[in-house]
């Protein structure tokens, strides 16, 4: 049973790799005309994806990807579409339609209102000569390809296709766009590369988030004023008597002087206070932030002003779970 099972695995894995292969080298002019309207929909208008049945899971996630790179976009379901939800659809929108036979009724009946409104169509579907393909401005033609798997009926490999073939149209849509990673990372705040990309001053502990004493404090009041502020920092950031960055005094730095003596207590924190410590302006990117603190295996960041003023503090828990400010 085991081979069997590995066999069968095996096969449907080629055989959908083999579709991938034989649509990718029949991409042609009409390829490059649907990337070319969905890179040039208006700021208003949006890419409207509808399928029916598992095309439409595949055209969920579609969309999802435009949404993803900039570009508006929203699924549409079909049979909810010819009920009143066509009023979602604008005259500046384009249709991605997806239905691997080209004669699905749901999507089929979508037709005469997207004529009538002038959007123009973009169909991925098998066949040439279906209705859909017909009535449509660009057809992505997916051609025949038997469903992977013993009885070659479940959507498999139709279905992975119109994936892959929506994939490519969103990649190639994005590089005529130019969206850079910034760009790309604004729309994915709370992920990992959104993090990474975002700037220190976006995430930075500031205002009573942070303790700042000035270097004539005694070490006694720094302890207090550290636990008294707002998320517990762990240091204080010691100022000058113009307000510019002297030092900084940190758990280690506590954790030192208690391995000598007490008496520090009563000794003003700059006797004590870590020198020179490493600082870096607002415009700092957080990937930068948490290179430089794993390089230097510190903890804590203090962002600067030009003039070596404090503006925050950036901790190494704050890189890895980013909060807006």
């Amino acid at each position: 049973m085991t081979s069997n099972t590995l066999r069968i695995g095996k096969e449907v894995i080629d055989d959908e790799a083999t579709a991938l292969t034989i649509i990718a080298n029949q991409l042609g002019d009409s390829f490059e005309k649907a990337v070319r309207i969905l890179s040039e929909v208006e700021e208003v208008g949006r890419v409207v994806v509808s399928g029916m049945g598992k095309s439409g899971f595949i055209g969920m996630k579609i969309s999802a990807t435009f949404a993803s790179i900039g570009i508006p976009s929203f699924y549409l379901h079909p049979a909810e579409a010819v009920h009143g939800d066509l009023g979602r659809f604008t005259k500046h929108d384009i249709a991605l339609l997806l239905s691997n036979s080209g004669e699905t009724q749901e999507v089929v009946e979508l037709l005469p209102f997207l004529k009538r409104v002038e959007a123009p169509i973009i169909s991925l579907t098998a066949h040439c000569d279906s209705t859909l393909a017909r009535h449509s401005t660009v057809t992505l033609a997916l051609g025949k390809h038997r469903e992977a798997g013993p009885l070659g009926l479940a959507p498999t490999t139709s279905t992975t296709a119109m994936l892959a073939l929506g994939d490519a149209l969103a990649m190639a849509a994005l590089d005529i766009k130019g969206l850079s990673e910034e760009e790309f990372a604004g729309f994915h705040p709370a992920g990992s590369l959104g993090r990474s990309l975002l700037s220190v001053s976006e995430i930075m502990r500031r205002d009573e988030e942070i303790c700042v004493v000035s270097s004539d404090t005694l070490c006694s009041d720094v302890l207090h004023q550290i636990t008294d502020t707002r998320g517990r920092p762990g240091a204080a950031v010691v100022v000058n008597d113009d307000g510019e960055l002297e030092g900084i005094f940190t758990d280690g730095d506590l954790r030192r002087c208690l391995g000598t003596s007490q008496s520090f207590l009563s000794e003003p924190v700059h006797k004590h206070m870590g020198r020179n410590p490493k600082a870096i302006p607002p415009e700092t990117l957080v990937k930068e932030a948490t290179a430089m603190m794993n390089e230097k295996r510190i903890d804590q960041l203090i962002v600067i002003d030009k003039h070596r003023k404090p503006l925050g503090l950036i901790d190494i828990q704050d890189a890895v779970s980013v909060r807006m400010r």
